[in-house]
């Protein structure tokens, strides 16, 4: 019997391999002799930062705007692009256009990587999508380009727009964005296309939807306006946890440490901070000189993240959500996932909750590696501080954030590896590689007995 390619090669493992594919290209071209002038990189820096790239993190080794050349930079921009948006996405389109039409397996590939519901019309989506996409990342470059406080480049405020709108956090500056601290009319910019990127496609095309309906109006009678009700718990969620974060950071940094800083620079700063640490990886303040009170508010919007189906990484705002509810219900004794009056399907609980062991037990797993590789032979006494370095830099990866208190350009070459494989993982998801080894592996065809267990 012929075997089957799809059982080596199941649809799901497909984001996989491109992305494998798209990195290892990506870091051939930047430590060609193209990319960089008058520097050399090793391999290791060169996959390191290609990873960041296609992962959209943003974690560094060498500064992106001083260390390699324009085609260097907009290999970095390219990388970033289709990174953001998925070579799933790109790939399906093409097929799309040049078939007009999409067979069931790449469409629910696809509907995996990309969307909370399968059922849609792929090619319409995606069409939307990128339009959406360039028009929201043309956008955003104008405005930089004339909002910036000094002269900006037009590739610069268009680098810096994608790398906002993909959640990336690549600056061609080597302090990132703290030069436009205070600059309201960038930060509110960068801040739009962060919250927008990482919303999730299928959210802004709701919203698009209904903002055309609400212009126009249907003449059916009775005919429904309004957002669907994963879209709503999506924004909800996104805006609780950046006005806790918010407010969390000002008080640690403003109230409690007492920055002598204008209070309109000190709330622009923290709200920024809030919004950037949900995966996008810029700063406007200098991370590593922040209080560890912020450290571990930033820790935990980090391992949340963005929305499914986004540019952001995480374990994602809509699988926070299920656990809360899943604690609340658990507290109140009730026997459902209540969610603004709907109950959460019982698999999708599983499934978040497996999710959030599965990425804990990642993060454990490689702090303690990179506290074997990066200060294992230190003492206690003398290495203050560098377990909360490395969680913050575990999390930042697994993320896909790209902030960092400065521990990533001192990393060694085990703690490179360590990192590129954890912003690896973390872009596709921890649930992709469950995925994939649920599709591997052989369905049981029957069940042992049960037995009672003490627990606690």
């Amino acid at each position: 019997m012929t075997p089957n390619i799809k059982n080596f090669f199941p649809p799901i493992t497909l984001p996989v391999i491109f992305f494998a594919i798209l990195i290892l290209v990506g870091g051939m071209l930047l430590h060609s002799p193209y990319s960089h002038t008058g520097h050399e990189i090793s391999w290791t820096n060169a996959f390191f930062t290609a990873t960041s790239a296609v992962c959209v993190t943003g974690l560094i080794v060498v500064d992106t705007g001083s260390f390699f050349t324009g085609f260097g930079q907009g290999v970095i921009l390219l990388l970033i692009q289709l990174g953001g948006l998925g070579i799933m996405t790109f790939a399906s389109l093409i097929f799309f256009l040049w078939r007009r039409r999409v067979s069931l397996t790449d469409r629910i590939a696809v509907g995996q990587s990309i969307l909370h519901d399968r059922t849609f019309h792929l090619g319409t989506f995606l069409l939307r999508m990128i339009t959406w996409t360039l028009l929201l990342e043309g956008l955003g470059a104008v405005l930089i380009f004339l909002l910036a406080p000094a002269t900006v480049t037009p590739f610069a405020a268009f680098f810096h727009a994608v790398s906002a709108f993909c959640n990336a956090g690549f600056s061609l500056y080597a302090d990132s964005l703290v030069s436009w601290q205070g600059t309201w009319g960038v930060n509110l910019v960068i801040m739009f296309l962060i919250i927008a990127g990482g919303l999730g496609f299928s959210v802004l095309v709701e919203l698009q939807t209904v903002a055309m309906k609400k212009i126009k109006p249907s003449r059916v009678p009775g005919h429904p306006v309004g957002l669907s009700w994963y879209a709503v718990t999506v924004i909800k969620t996104s805006f609780m946890l950046i006005i806790v974060g918010w407010a969390t950071i000002y008080l640690a940094e403003y109230i409690g440490f007492q920055r002598q800083v204008p209070f309109s620079e000190s709330v622009l700063t923290s709200l920024f901070q809030s919004v950037t640490c949900r995966t996008a990886g810029f700063n406007t303040m200098e991370i590593g000189g922040m209080t560890n009170l912020s450290l571990l508010v930033m820790t935990v919007l980090m391992f949340i993240g963005g929305a499914s189906g986004s540019c952001a990484g995480g374990i994602k705002v809509s699988t926070f959500r299920v656990f809360w509810a899943f604690i609340a219900s658990q507290l109140r004794g009730g026997d459902q996932v209540v969610i603004r009056n709907f109950a959460v399907d019982r698999r999708d609980v599983s499934r978040a909750l497996v999710l959030i062991t599965f990425t804990l037990f990642l993060i454990f797993a490689a702090t303690l590696l990179l506290s074997a590789t990066e200060g294992g032979d230190i003492p206690h006494p003398q290495a203050r501080g560098l377990f909360m370095d490395i969680l913050f830099e575990v999390v930042s990866a697994i993320g896909t954030v790209g902030l960092s208190t400065g521990l990533t350009a001192k990393l060694s070459m085990a703690g490179k590896w360590i990192v590129t494989v954890l912003m690896f993982i973390g872009r596709l998801g921890p649930l992709v590689f469950l995925a994939v080894v649920q599709e591997l592996r052989r369905e049981k065809l029957f069940r042992r007995p049960d037995e009672n267990i003490l627990i606690g």
